[in-house]
C-alpha cells in the first residue's frame, strides 16, 4: 500500500465519520470538499490525524456541551470547525480572516442565480 493510500485508510477510517458499505458519504457537496481539504492539508504536513483527531473530538464535545444532539446530522459541521481552528491555530489565517471570507461567499452567494457560478468580488468583503 502507498503512503498516500494509507493516509486515506487513516482517514476513512475515523470514528464518528458518517459512511455506507462503500465508504464515506456526504450529503451536501461542501461535505465532500471539507474532507477533501483536510485531506490535502494534512498531506502538506499541516497536522497529524493524532492532532486532527484530537481536534475534532473537542469540537464535538464542545458542541454536545451546548446542546448538540450528537445525531451525526452535523458532523461534517464540526468537520469545518476543526478545520477552521487548526488553520487559525497554525496561523495559515486568522479566525478574523475565516470569519471574514465566510461572509464575503455568503453575500456572493446571496446575489448568485441558483446554478450559476459564484463570484467574490472586492466589495463582497466590505461588509
Amino acid at each position: 500500500m502507498t503512503h498516500a493510500a494509507a493516509q486515506t485508510t487513516e482517514v476513512i477510517g475515523l470514528p464518528g465519520l458518517p459512511r455506507d458499505d462503500d465508504g464515506p458519504v456526504f450529503a451536501e457537496p461542501w461535505q465532500a470538499q471539507a474532507f477533501a481539504m483536510a485531506l490535502a492539508l494534512h498531506q502538506r504536513g499541516l497536522f497529524t490525524w493524532r492532532e486532527w483527531a484530537a481536534t475534532l473530538a473537542d469540537e464535538i464535545t464542545r458542541a454536545q456541551a451546548a446542546g448538540d444532539p450528537d445525531n451525526g446530522e452535523r458532523y461534517y459541521q464540526h468537520w469545518l470547525a476543526t478545520l477552521e481552528r487548526l488553520i487559525a491555530e497554525k496561523g495559515v489565517a486568522s479566525s478574523e480572516t475565516l470569519h471574514r471570507t465566510r461572509d464575503a461567499w455568503d453575500r456572493a452567494a446571496d446575489r448568485t442565480p441558483h446554478g450559476a457560478p459564484i463570484v467574490l468580488q472586492p466589495g463582497d468583503f466590505a461588509g
